[in-house]
């Protein structure tokens, strides 16, 4: 059978969804037969608009992590990036099945995390290339320099970006090079050097081939001081995320989470109400719904690092229009 027909029935057997339109070769299919604004997610093949660009994965431009293959070129592996459907928390007793497809319902139900990651690669299209023909893994959404979306995935499927996370969380990878220890963060330097206006985000020549989206766009950190914050008891900096990337995530995780009300805005404080600077525990990371950081999930993540204002993130998405 094709590699395209095998990820289309995947994705019909997880979610039930309205008629399909054509879709594009090489992707997996179109949500719904209902017109776009081009600013919507896409949840068991429903549309909701989050007030913001987001490009789907079988939009032209898009990135398809339903490829059981290397997006980029021949070369890795083939398989599955990502798991069809969702885990039940809470599964029936042996003998009864799991309902033959997802409803939205389902998800609703099952969903309850937003992990928040940086990319390391500086560029969606890097982070994709890494995560699709390097490491075989996936993740929901791409959040570019530029404040463009990538949807790789509907979000009844089951990314596997976060570990113990996955079959309850959505996941971003926004894309930053990221933070590194103080005094050991001259990669920052290289990434970021300074005109007139502060600093700037240059792409290393490798990158710099594959414009943004918005090709003019110039890629600035929103706060041009570097920030410092401490993260499992180490200090670590970082330059903050450019103002469109803000924006950008406010939308989207406030679009999401008032489709899937179980993701609580909030985020996991420390007993001063800043945001915790450890990973949960178990019991912790059991009982808790709604934003966090990969850090939050790990130990050996520091991601999305001290330059994510959470409490910022959280209030802009709180409101509708952010």
């Amino acid at each position: 059978m094709p590699r395209f027909a095998i990820a289309l029935v995947l994705l019909l057997c997880a979610c039930a969804a309205p008629p399909l339109r054509p879709a594009p070769a090489g992707s997996s299919r179109e949500a719904t037969a209902t017109p776009r604004r081009g600013t919507e997610i896409s949840i068991c093949g429903e549309l909701f608009d989050i007030g913001t660009p987001v490009v789907l994965w079988y939009d032209e431009g898009g990135y398809s992590a339903y490829h059981a293959a290397p997006f980029f070129g021949a070369s890795g592996k083939s398989g599955l990036r990502y798991k069809p459907g969702r885990a039940d928390p809470n599964p029936a007793p042996f003998g009864r099945a799991e309902p033959a497809a997802l409803t939205l319902e389902h998800v609703r139900a099952r969903v309850d995390q937003f992990v928040l990651h940086f990319d390391v690669c500086g560029t969606s299209r890097e982070c994709f290339r890494v995560l699709q023909d390097a490491r075989v893994l996936s993740v929901h959404f791409l959040l570019d320099a530029d404040g463009a979306i990538y949807q790789t995935l509907d979000l009844a499927d089951t990314a596997w970006h976060a570990r113990q996370a996955n079959p309850r969380s959505v996941g971003v990878e926004i894309a930053q090079i990221g933070c590194y220890r103080v005094g050991k963060a001259a990669i920052l330097d290289q990434w970021y050097p300074r005109d007139e206006q502060g600093p700037y985000l240059k792409l290393p020549e490798r990158l710099a081939k594959f414009p943004f989206r918005d090709a003019a766009y110039t890629a600035r950190p929103e706060r041009p001081e570097r920030i410092r914050g401490a993260i499992h008891g180490a200090e670590y900096e970082q330059h903050d995320y450019t103002a469109r990337q803000n924006e950008a995530l406010a939308k989207l995780v406030g679009g999401v989470a008032r489709a899937l009300p179980r993701i609580r805005l909030d985020y996991p404080r420390g007993a001063d109400g800043a945001v915790l600077d450890r990973a949960l525990d178990d019991a912790e990371f059991r009982a808790f719904s709604g934003v966090l950081g990969h850090w939050h999930v790990t130990e050996d993540k520091v991601d999305p690092g001290p330059a994510l204002d959470f409490e910022r993130l959280i209030e802009r998405a709180r409101t509708p229009t952010n």
